[in-house]
C-alpha cells in the first residue's frame, strides 16, 4: 500500500512529541471510541480488515486533520452504519446525548 493512510516510514511530518507522564487518553471520549471499536470487533459486527478499510476510506485531507482516535471513531461509525447495527439518525442522536 502506498497512500496517506499508510504513513509508516514517511518523512516530513516533524518530530514525535512525547509528554512526560503522558496519559493513556487525553480526553474521556477517546477511551469510549476505543471501547466502541473493540466492542464492534468482539461482537462480530465487523472484522479487523473491514475496520482498517473503513479508516482508509477517510479522505486524505480529513485523515491528516483528525486525531488517531477520531479516525477510530469514524471507522467504527462507518462500519456500524454499513452493517445496519446503527443508522445515521441513531448515531447523530447518540452523539448529542453524550456531548
Amino acid at each position: 500500500m502506498n497512500s496517506i493512510h499508510d504513513m509508516g516510514g514517511m518523512h516530513g511530518f516533524g518530530p514525535i512529541e512525547r509528554e512526560e507522564n503522558e496519559p493513556v487518553f487525553h480526553h474521556k471520549w477517546e477511551g469510549k471510541a476505543l471501547a466502541l471499536a473493540r466492542t464492534g470487533l468482539a461482537g462480530g459486527h465487523f472484522n479487523l480488515d473491514e475496520f482498517r478499510h473503513a479508516m482508509e476510506k477517510i479522505s486524505p485531507v480529513d485523515y491528516l486533520s483528525i486525531s488517531y482516535y477520531e479516525r477510530w471513531l469514524e471507522g467504527t461509525i462507518a462500519m456500524l452504519e454499513e452493517k445496519g447495527v446503527l443508522d445515521a439518525g441513531e448515531v447523530e442522536q447518540r452523539m448529542k446525548e453524550i456531548s
